[in-house]
């Protein structure tokens, strides 16, 4: 059976002094050893003893030279040393009772141990040591620890860039978590037909966002035309924002009265399908050789390092009057300038209008009613500081709309330049991501939808692209002829052919109605004079009649759709009945893709959407 011993109260009170601190543990032995409740009980009750009376099966005697040395005085570290090779040849030669880290006895079965039993000796009161520095068994502890440390294989530091004396904090300020999310900001958004909605956006949106946030909302289709206006009723003026442009930055800017709108703009970079068409030749001048086509002329305006001018003369209002003057305005990368003498581009001569870098390029509402503008084709320059003050706005006026064109866009480049370009190509790169075969613009709801065809005894779904399509457009004509057979052969149908003709195209978005000849032409204006915009409305001079309002070359022209009857059937005309259509939706799906007697195509039509 093997052996162990166990050391009672007086070896604690050897070692420590009465500072009211814990018993340490001896280096190499268990530190719960001098911890157990039982040896801690006996301290006051057992006397002390020499360290040669601890002599037993386990513990060999100590050297002569401890004896020597009187009680108080003791050598600690010799006495730790010898008892550092008692406790090791203890453990070689007994199994001892396993402890937990808090000094207890484990549950399991304990082996039988011979516990030496000290010898007797009359009660007297326990004498305490004499105050002896500790540093030494610390040191002893932590040279133990560095040897079992090193005891084990080494491990390659994966970061050993982080341990040299030079090496930065383990947390820099960009790996820390983030902090609280960005802020939060009520916006309210106006639509064409006066509803409004508030949306919560978040500080960094831009106007791109903010667009394509209300599309979804609004169940619109997405065609990268949207545009969000910066309106002011107060001033007269209004601008849609650019899409790399944060929104509540925008409205820091903005006064109380001023607001937000949300509608069409097919012109905000129509300039990069077709410049021509926006630059005269005779406005515009190069410092360099230009070979004037399409790509070099963009490539003038989108590169710092040219010099391209835009010339001509404007009506320019006086800054604190009410009078106009006529003068000859150059506009440069450095800003706009006039003319104090004649046509002259000499320095001495040039006097500066306007400075781009810290303004915006507004169009004018009404510039003759409240700025008294000698004509419609009004735009400013705003600086970003102005809110209420029009004594601080530069008012200018063109000649006609691609003068005024000319102008703005050209504004626009010089200021903005290669981010113009960017915002073009953003949602052209998306197109190309998207499926190889052109599929028709849907909304969001209708992505859900799926083409079944029902012809057979089973419904089938139709995946060929090309096939659904031309089964929505047969569809599509073949509910008009049934419902037109249904009323002809007595059906109980509430509406009559003739009726439902004259009804069925108020449910479309191109038709707007009974609205006047003047507000047709400034909903065309307002959402862009791009070929091809179009628009229907009720005639006002004739009550069964409809006008064909549509935009070619940057100009409004007016087309009245009559009423005609066949056979007693009534149909709609643009030529004077060469070409008939049972309703309006059928003529104008045959101009989107018949160009017929109109100048060009249909091609974008005039929409309102209400939030």
């Amino acid at each position: 059976m093997p052996s162990s011993a166990c050391i009672q109260g007086p070896v604690q009170s050897m070692w420590f002094e009465d500072r009211g601190e814990e018993p340490m543990a001896l280096a190499g032995g268990p530190d719960s050893f001098l911890h157990h409740p039982y040896h801690q009980d006996k301290v006051e009750q057992t006397p002390p003893q020499r360290p040669g009376e601890l002599a037993g099966p386990g513990f060999p005697a100590p050297p002569d030279r401890l004896a020597s040395h009187q009680e108080d005085d003791v050598d600690l570290e010799a006495l730790v040393n010898d008892m550092d090779a008692s406790l090791e040849s203890l453990c070689a030669a007994s199994e001892t009772v396993p402890l937990l880290h808090n000094g207890q006895h484990s549950r399991g079965p304990v082996p039988r141990a011979r516990v030496l039993q000290p010898q007797a000796a009359p009660r007297q009161r326990v004498q305490r040591s004499q105050p002896v520095s500790i540093l030494a068994v610390r040191r002893l502890q932590e040279e133990d620890l560095h040897l079992r440390t090193s005891s084990l294989p080494a491990i390659p530091n994966p970061f050993p860039e982080l341990c040299g004396p030079g090496s930065p904090p383990a947390l820099t300020p960009g790996s820390l978590p983030p902090g609280p999310a960005a802020a939060k900001q009520d916006v309210k958004v106006f639509s064409e037909d006066g509803t409004s909605k508030v949306v919560e956006i978040l500080a960094d949106m831009t106007a791109r966002d903010l667009c394509q946030l209300l599309v979804y909302r609004s169940h619109c289709v997405d065609d990268n035309s949207w545009a969000l206006v910066e309106h002011h009723p107060h001033l007269g003026l209004e601008r849609c924002l650019e899409d790399h442009e944060l929104v509540v930055q925008v409205e820091s800017t903005m006064a109380s009265e001023s607001k937000f709108l949300f509608r069409k703009n097919y012109a905000k970079y129509e300039f990069f399908k077709n410049p021509m068409n926006f630059f005269p030749e005779q406005m515009v001048t190069w410092c360099q050789q230009s070979n004037g086509s399409h790509t070099q002329l963009l490539q003038n305006f989108l590169n710092s390092s040219s010099c391209p001018e835009i010339q001509g003369f404007l009506h320019v209002k006086e800054l604190g009057r009410k009078s106009w003057k006529k003068l000859y305005v150059c506009l440069r990368r450095s800003g706009l300038y006039c003319s104090t003498k004649g046509a002259s581009k000499e320095p001495r001569h040039l006097q500066l209008l306007a400075d781009l870098e810290d303004s915006s390029i507004f169009s004018l509402i009404a510039g003759r009613k409240q700025y008294s503008a000698p004509t419609d084709y009004g735009f400013c320059i705003k600086p970003n500081r102005v809110r209420n003050e029009a004594k601080e706005l530069r008012l200018l006026c063109a000649e006609d709309e691609q003068s005024r064109t000319c102008w703005m866009t050209a504004c626009r480049l010089l200021k903005y330049g290669m981010l113009l370009y960017q915002n073009y190509r953003i949602p052209q790169q998306r197109k190309a991501m998207l499926s190889h075969f052109s599929t028709p613009v849907r909304s969001v709801s209708e992505n859900s939808l799926v083409a079944m065809d029902f012809s057979g005894q089973t419904g089938r779904v139709i995946e060929n692209p090309a096939e659904a399509q031309s089964a929505a457009l047969e569809e599509g004509h073949a509910w008009r002829k049934r419902s037109t057979r249904m009323n002809i052969l007595g059906s109980q149908s509430p509406l009559h052919p003739s009726a439902l003709s004259t009804v069925i195209h108020r449910t479309q978005h191109w038709f707007h109605g009974r609205i006047s000849r003047e507000e047709s032409h400034r909903i065309i204006k307002q959402q862009g004079l791009v070929d091809g915009l179009f628009l229907l409305r009720d005639s006002q001079s004739n009550p069964k009649a409809f006008v064909l309002t549509l935009c070619h070359h940057q100009k409004i022209k007016n087309f009245q759709i009559l009423p005609c009857e066949d056979d007693g059937q009534t149909f709609f005309s643009l030529d004077d009945g060469n070409t008939k259509f049972s309703d309006l939706i059928q003529l104008v799906d045959f101009y989107q893709l018949n160009k017929g007697v109109l100048p060009c195509r249909l091609k974008h039509h005039c929409i309102r959407v209400a939030l």
